[in-house]
């Protein structure tokens, strides 16, 4: 009679932080290849500032930028199988999205410099993901280790 373990390996909520942002990160890069999700779809340039394609209307777009949610999806996905790689994915990564933010707001937006490219939608979305991609990276192994400790 065969034997099955039930000591499955649960994840940590920074696991689980890394995976869902990851897979976010995922979704976004590829609707922002979708026609429709995607507005002035056809406007949309390999990256520079010419790129007139919106995600959702809302936030400009090119490829790279899409390519650079896609990769940053993998990695958060990859990250989620540890918790220090996690972590460092929330907290590097969320360091990156504020330095980005930085960015957008010191750089003339038809300008050269303006290679992603950005708009104030995207300015301000780069801020909110790096402030909580940092605190889910700085908060989120704490909670963990309470949890532990409680039990």
């Amino acid at each position: 009679m065969a034997t099955y373990s039930t000591n499955m390996r649960r994840w940590t909520p920074v696991q689980l932080a890394s995976a869902a942002v990851g897979a976010v990160f995922l979704l976004v890069g590829v609707l922002g290849f979708i026609p429709g999700v995607t507005s002035d779809f056809d406007t949309m340039k390999f990256a520079g500032h010419e790129s007139e394609a919106e995600l959702l209307g809302i936030f400009q777009v090119s490829i790279l930028h899409n390519i650079v949610h896609l990769l940053f999806g993998v990695v958060g996905l990859l990250a989620a199988r540890t918790i220090s790689i996690s972590r460092g994915f929330l907290i590097g990564g969320g360091a990156i999205y504020l330095a980005l933010w930085i960015y957008g707001l010191v750089i003339d937006k038809s300008s050269d410099a303006n290679f992603v490219p950005l708009n104030t939608a995207d300015d301000w979305l780069h801020f909110a993901l790096g402030v909580g991609m940092v605190l889910l990276g700085l908060l989120l192994p704490r909670l963990a280790n309470q949890t532990v400790a409680r039990t």
